[in-house]
């Protein structure tokens, strides 16, 4: 990162959860603490010994999104074919620092790179599996997941950030075509069934592989019920056209489906291109990647 993502971000540093461990946790207030680089918004990342991974927010909005992993974690593992964080301690606000946090069990696989993931048949099947099992949880008391309602409440955000692209990526990318394509999505037949659990944000910073499959999913802050065509963002920022088509096939996925879960691809994607395009440079590599891949 090369500048603060957010007016609201707070500093938090080794320093910070060290003594934040030693008041809370001292058992592993002495392991050695790494901060990680990461593409991620609202948490920052830091490795905790050899086994664990300290999350912890710096923004007022990633407070929500810990307590709810912290309650729902558990409770969807058991339900999913495919690693997903283990939740071995919930920090609470002190010394100064005002979020909940979490203390994780460390999870081996690397993040994918935008582009340069050879995603053969096992790893578009270990996502449908995963999705398709993630749509079958129970969504007793589960909360609305922060995307999956209706793409008519981005419509404003996304014409003005595609105005907002002119500029620096006009000659990169055909804005014309990505405004037809939204226009497209927003005329879909709505969802109609029962919400179901979606992840909500399966990027490349969200997601581990390891020897060509999906060695684990991150990240369950914005999980929730909603259109299960959100989940969809997956084929366009991670698979390639084939395993995209593969995805489609294995999940059975409507035309109206398919056509809204592009329109959550662009929608995230042009949002986070002007907005992380200086601040968080591997954010806004995968939203030009996500929106070239709209384009092919």
């Amino acid at each position: 990162m090369t500048a603060r993502m957010h007016p609201d971000e707070i500093d938090i540093d080794a320093r910070t959860v060290r003594r934040l461990l030693r008041a809370q946790f001292p058992e592993w207030a002495e392991l050695p603490i790494t901060r990680l680089p990461s593409p991620g918004t609202v948490n920052a990342m830091f490795r905790l010994g050899d086994h664990m991974l300290v999350r912890a927010p710096f923004v007022p909005m990633g407070a929500a999104g810990i307590e709810l992993e912290a309650r729902w974690l558990p409770r969807l593992a058991p339900q999913l074919p495919v690693a997903i964080p283990h939740v071995l301690g919930v920090g609470r606000p002190a010394l100064g620092y005002p979020y909940p946090w979490l203390v994780l069990r460390w999870l081996p696989g690397t993040c994918p790179v935008p582009g340069e993931l050879s995603d053969g048949e096992g790893l578009a099947r270990d996502f449908a599996a995963f999705l398709a099992a993630l749509r079958q949880v129970d969504t007793t008391d589960a909360p609305r997941g922060y995307r999956g309602g209706a793409l008519s409440a981005l419509d404003e955000r996304v014409r003005a950030c595609l105005a907002e692209c002119e500029e620096p990526f006009g000659n990169r990318l055909d804005l014309a075509a990505l405004a037809r394509s939204w226009q497209e999505s927003l005329a879909a037949a709505p969802w109609h069934s029962a919400p179901v659990w979606v992840h909500c944000d399966l990027l490349p910073g969200n997601v581990l592989v390891g020897n060509g499959r999906l060695a684990g999913v991150l990240d369950f802050a914005a999980s929730g019920v909603g259109d299960p065509a959100c989940d969809l963002l997956a084929g366009w920022s991670i698979l390639s056209a084939s395993g995209r088509r593969m995805l489609r096939d294995l999940l059975g996925v409507d035309d109206a489906t398919w056509d809204r879960g592009r329109g959550w691809a662009l929608g995230q994607a042009v949002i986070a291109l002007p907005y992380y395009r200086e601040s968080n440079p591997a954010m806004a590599a995968s939203a030009l990647h996500v929106l070239t891949e709209l384009l092919g």
